[in-house]
């Protein structure tokens, strides 16, 4: 693997209807370039990985625990391993970067 990445050059997961990720692994993190189509849900879910991002385009509505909140361009997120949560791209769909500590094996 390479040390420079090109989220366009990595093959796409699907990871529900309307929701793709691009992943690009280290040893001790995990990048995961998520694009959302317009109303794409991501439903709710937990796993023991801590994962932060950062939305890089559009909009989304955020849920992290009981809290929901639009998220936009520029805006991110902190989530402690095993806290369920769930996001609804909004009509302009979005561009995300997750961050996940340890790597998701399930990606590879």
């Amino acid at each position: 693997m390479s040390h420079f990445i090109d989220p366009e050059g990595l093959s796409a997961k699907a990871l529900a209807p309307g929701v793709e990720a691009r992943v690009a692994w280290g040893d001790k993190i995990m990048l995961s370039f998520v694009d959302l189509q317009p109303g794409g849900v991501v439903p709710p879910h937990s796993h023991p990985h801590e994962q932060g991002g950062l939305c890089l385009e559009g909009a989304m509505e955020f849920t992290i625990g009981e809290e929901t909140r639009t998220i936009r361009t520029g805006q991110g997120w902190m989530i402690p391993g095993g806290v369920v949560h769930s996001v609804r791209a909004l009509e302009s769909g979005c561009r995300a970067l997750d961050i996940f500590s340890p790597p998701r094996e399930e990606y590879k």
